[in-house]
């Protein structure tokens, strides 16, 4: 099985949608249990993969390829390094915790759990993918199912409401009326975003593809043999930056990221927050670091300027939100900031923290959205200044939200501190300055997230929620007792993560900085 764990990883939640098509709506509990199946198997052998990998050796391992075609140079290539492996466990994760969160959907509960299996499967597609042709596909893949679940089974956030009936029947202003507030609109606004983006990163692959001198997308032999011309190196690693940044999100393109937050179910939202902004993180280190090792040392100091933006544009615009999914939304929007810090100061140790920490980010913010959609279920608002009181009627939804925020935050004992402080001793000496206004950003976080915990379930109870109940002792429950146990084992035992992720950050590093002397633009800011 050791042979084929890539492929099974990737297929199983295929193969549950293709179970699901033979499963009538009417028989609701068949379709959970299949969908829980389809991401209980990638999960399992997440784990495994962590486990046994060979650190040590390092490199491409579990590798699968067959030739899709010959003539174009496209195969089917499937690999896993220290990179990837911690966003195929987030993805998988993600998914089977998701399932028990959205248990309760009545509306086609089957058709939103094909979805659903199929952008999990498309954002584990993007990470274990080894062929640029692949990889793309995957990436592509990942924005249909996010456009059906929000228009389908999102919800209008606040304002929608007060609109004239002509404004909601009006598809053109979903589109270009940015005062909307429907959920159409923001499945819309994600697409464009995304696409967009998509297109000029998809220019740079073909730029790759036409220059190299060997028809091949395959990503090894492109990093081995390539003889992409010096001149357009440059222009080739801003194209793949930029066209991948607009989903991680960097400031300015982030503005479809909250919006989308606000409109999707919550398993969706944790899906976007958890994997699906990192798809842009990954595939500018997989593409543009692995391909352009020169040109990334050259410019990866612009997102050190970008991302001290992303860092207190989202955390100060959190702060101010009654929402509780535009705090989140924001928030992640500002913790991606972080990410994009550690991949800038180009060391070990900071890159190390940016991949550990993109995992961490996944387990916190996918608690955090799993409340938040449970205490909208349970209250039918999402306005924190309606809310107060609730930790009475819910002291387990409570207990693991302080955990979320605690982790959100970088608590020692869970797994984003260690991911957080290593990104700030990393980044220290190259960019002291982003480094100060990082750890100001964690302050912010810290006033935020308080104030939406203080918000939701302490001070006084508002009565008109006095029917609202806890969590159920397996379904509701089981899913965020998941996510909180992962992220506190890997906070208080993470030896094997940061052994894996240093196997694959390493030799990265190596060859950037064998490239030349990294001096940053402008210097430390």
């Amino acid at each position: 099985m050791t042979e084929y764990i890539l492929s099974i990883i990737l297929l199983a939640p295929f193969i549950g949608v293709v179970v699901l098509f033979f499963i009538p709506n009417e028989k609701p509990l068949a379709v959970r249990t299949t969908a829980a199946i389809a991401g209980l198997i990638p999960t399992l052998l997440s784990f495994y993969l962590l486990y046994a990998y060979d650190s040590a050796a390092g490199g491409y391992q579990f590798t699968e390829q067959y030739v899709w075609s010959k003539d174009l140079g496209i195969s089917f290539f499937l690999g896993v390094d220290g990179i990837s492996i911690p966003l195929v466990l987030a993805s998988s994760i993600l998914l089977f915790t998701g399932v028990f969160i959205s248990w309760h959907i009545e509306d086609r509960p089957k058709e939103f759990f094909i979805f659903l299996l199929i952008l999990a499967a498309a954002t584990i597609g993007v990470y274990v993918s080894l062929d640029l042709f692949f990889l793309y596909f995957f990436y592509e893949m990942s924005v249909l199912p996010m456009y059906v679940l929000l228009g389908i089974w999102g919800s209008h956030t606040k304002g929608y409401l007060e609109m004239a009936d002509r404004q909601k029947r009006d598809s053109v202003g979903f589109i270009f009326n940015f005062a909307s507030n429907s959920k159409e609109y923001a499945a819309m606004k994600l697409t464009l975003f995304l696409s967009a983006g998509a297109v000029v990163a998809l220019i740079a692959i073909l730029i790759i593809y036409a220059t190299s001198g060997l028809n091949t997308f395959n990503i090894v032999e492109l990093q081995a043999h390539g003889q992409v011309p010096k001149h357009l190196h440059d222009i080739l690693f801003l194209l793949i930056f930029f066209g991948f940044a607009s989903i991680a999100p960097i400031w300015p393109l982030h503005s479809w990221s909250p919006v989308g937050h606000a409109a999707a179910p919550a398993a969706v939202s944790m899906l976007h927050a958890g994997v699906l902004m990192k798809l842009g993180h990954f595939s500018i280190i997989r593409v543009g670091y692995t391909l352009f090792p020169e040109a990334t040392r050259d410019w990866m100091p612009l997102a050190a300027v970008l991302c001290v933006f992303s860092i207190v544009y989202g955390g100060l615009v959190a702060y101010f939100q009654r929402d509780t999914k535009y705090v989140i939304g924001y928030s992640s929007s500002s913790h991606m900031g972080y990410v994009f810090l550690g991949m800038a100061a180009l060391n070990v140790m900071s890159m190390t923290g940016a991949v550990l920490y993109m995992f961490a980010h996944a387990l916190a913010t996918g608690m955090l959205f799993a409340i938040a959609g449970y205490v909208y279920d349970q209250t039918h608002t999402r306005d924190i200044p309606s809310l107060g009181g609730l930790s009475s009627r819910m002291p387990f939804i409570s207990g693991i939200f302080i955990v979320a925020v605690a982790a959100s935050f970088g608590l020692p004992l869970t797994v984003n501190f260690i991911g957080e402080l290593m990104i700030l001793v990393g980044s220290w000496e190259i960019y002291p300055v982003q480094t100060i206004i990082a750890v100001l950003g964690i302050g912010l976080t810290l006033a935020y997230l308080f104030r939406m915990m203080r918000g939701i379930f302490y001070g006084p109870m508002n009565p008109h929620y006095a029917h609202a109940r806890d969590a159920s002792p397996f379904v509701d429950r089981l899913p965020l007792l998941v996510m909180a146990a992962t992220s506190i084992y890997f906070g208080l035992f993470p030896t094997q993560f940061i052994h894996v992720i240093q196997a694959g950050v390493a030799p990265l590093i190596a060859a950037i900085q064998g490239s030349g002397p990294f001096t940053p633009i402008g210097g430390p800011f």
